[in-house]
């Protein structure tokens, strides 16, 4: 119980963390990367305020007619004069540079080939994924144009084969193919995937359109640290979470070492307690016993014995669960396991409890369900007191509960649902049933599902049920109850069979 608790606590604390973790990894990985992302978009923005300072604008020469005069004087940009020095001025930050007239046309690059993106004006920035077909020639990379891949393919039929093959379908080897098709060496096509972080100016004078500046720089400059981030946060966190599981742990085993002796002390003096309480529990009931065996004692006197001989009797049943209680719980009870026949041990139950219901008119029968599997062994291995303990408890409160003309059945059969072959007990009766809300607690140790109801005997002591799951879980076995108040109860009781060397095939 108290490992299961101590587990639970490092668990929580555990969790509570890599909650805190994550909300503080997230929050800090969004930092960075916007940080980062503002970095280069100011530095793409102050790149272009130098370049458009910087930019050569002349008055457009034409000659001069009547809507030339009407409509104003009219511009241009100087390419070779404005973006003379402009690549080597930025190449060493990995920054681009493109130069588009009005209609979108590209006149000038620090790209060796054009992205084909189209251009629109972007001031805050914008990440573009570019995917561009590239071919090699003698160290040199050139667009493989649609003819020339066509003609390939239509001579060498399979080109994969014939690449693997290095002829044609005529006999021809590849660069003569391609030397026939092209006076150019043979390429080879390949596919660059990568994305870019632009800023895209248009400049104007007045209404007139000069043109658009467009400035790309790398986007790995961004993935590349955010993804060292990501690896370090995660090592970090894993870390942290290793460190404070471990840490959790230990504190959690100090917060329930007082608990832990608390609840062993509480344990022993109860244990103490019932075991100090039962000789004289045993004294008065053997003195009480004597007196009422007198052959001249008064009525009263007789009546009042009696009185006290009863909760004698009941206060020694209450001491004796409380002392198997306290003794399962502290674990010092020495099982003696042994081969036990279920039904032997409920023939004998039953004729213990048949006297009782027969002076209460009730009808208590037992069914023994025997299948070609069981071939008549319905053996489990425990100790014979403490399941004579559990099922005289079970139908002890079918009897108790059970209004007079009712029903008590008790059945035993080999569950086939189950991977491993179990024994079940079913004990059915017809009494009052168990409320829905009571359900859920009646294990729980001192509890009565309705203390106001009125019984045949005096109420329980709330200890009989718990007793009972604990001899079960004892026995690794498990107990349900389904029950509909005036209708009845069933309690289902399965413990694992054992298999005998004679049934072993």
């Amino acid at each position: 119980m108290f490992q299961a608790t101590r587990r639970r606590l490092a668990v929580w604390y555990t969790a509570v963390t890599a909650v805190l973790l994550l909300l503080f990894a997230t929050g800090f990985y969004f930092y960075v990367r916007n940080t980062l992302i503002d970095r280069i978009d100011d530095t793409l923005n102050h790149v272009v305020e130098i370049l458009e300072r910087s930019l050569v604008i002349e008055p457009l020469k034409k000659p001069l007619s009547s809507s030339n005069i009407l409509s104003g004087t009219k511009f241009q940009v100087n390419v070779q004069g404005s973006f003379r020095d402009g690549s080597d001025a930025v190449d060493d930050d990995h920054i681009d540079l493109e130069w588009f007239s009005p209609t979108g046309e590209l006149l000038w690059s620090t790209l060796s080939e054009p992205l084909n993106i189209p251009i629109h004006a972007n001031r805050s920035g914008e990440t573009v994924w570019v995917n561009h077909q590239l071919r090699f020639e003698g160290g040199e990379k050139r667009d493989l144009t649609a003819e020339t891949h066509l003609a390939l393919m239509g001579e060498v039929g399979d080109f994969d084969g014939g690449l693997k093959g290095g002829l044609g379908k005529n006999g021809h080897s590849i660069t003569q193919i391609a030397n026939r098709v092209s006076t150019k060496p043979i390429s080879i096509r390949t596919t660059q995937n990568y994305s870019l972080r632009q800023v895209t100016q248009r400049v104007e004078i007045g209404r007139q359109v000069l043109g658009y500046l467009r400035v790309s720089h790398p986007w790995f400059e961004v993935t590349k640290p955010i993804r060292q981030l990501i690896i370090d946060l995660i090592l970090g966190a894993s870390l942290t979470l290793i460190c404070v599981a471990a840490i959790g742990w230990l504190l959690s085993g100090l917060a329930m070492k007082p608990v832990r002796e608390s609840y062993g002390r509480l344990k022993q003096f109860t244990a103490d307690a019932s075991h100090e309480l039962r000789n004289p529990i045993a004294t008065i009931q053997t003195n009480v016993q004597v007196a009422l065996a007198e052959p001249d004692i008064e009525p009263q006197q007789y009546q009042q014995l009696q009185v006290i001989e009863r909760l004698t009797r009941r206060l020694g049943r209450l001491v004796d669960d409380l002392l198997f209680l306290a003794r399962q719980d502290s674990g010092i009870v020495q099982q003696q396991w042994i081969v036990v026949p279920l039904d032997a041990l409920l023939i004998e139950v039953i004729e213990e409890q048949l006297a009782i219901a027969k002076t209460q008119n009730l009808s208590l029968s037992l069914e023994i369900v025997d299948s070609p599997n069981t071939e008549g062994n319905f053996t489990v291995l425990g100790d014979w007191d403490q399941l004579a303990r559990l099922f005289t408890n079970l139908l002890s409160n079918s009897v108790q509960y059970t209004p007079s003309g009712g029903e008590i059945q008790v059945e035993l059969q080999l569950s086939v649902k189950m991977l491993n072959p179990a024994l079940q007990v079913k004990v059915t009766d017809t009494g009052i049933g168990i409320s829905p809300e009571a359900l859920p607690h009646i294990f729980d140790r001192f509890y009565r599902a309705d203390p106001a109801r009125t019984h045949r005997s005096a109420a329980g002591s709330g200890l009989g049920l718990a007793i009972a799951k604990a001899i079960v879980e004892n026995h690794r076995g498990h107990i349900h109850i389904d029950s509909q108040v005036d209708q009845g109860t069933a309690v289902i009781v399965t413990l694992p069979a054992h298999k005998s060397e004679t049934s072993r095939p």
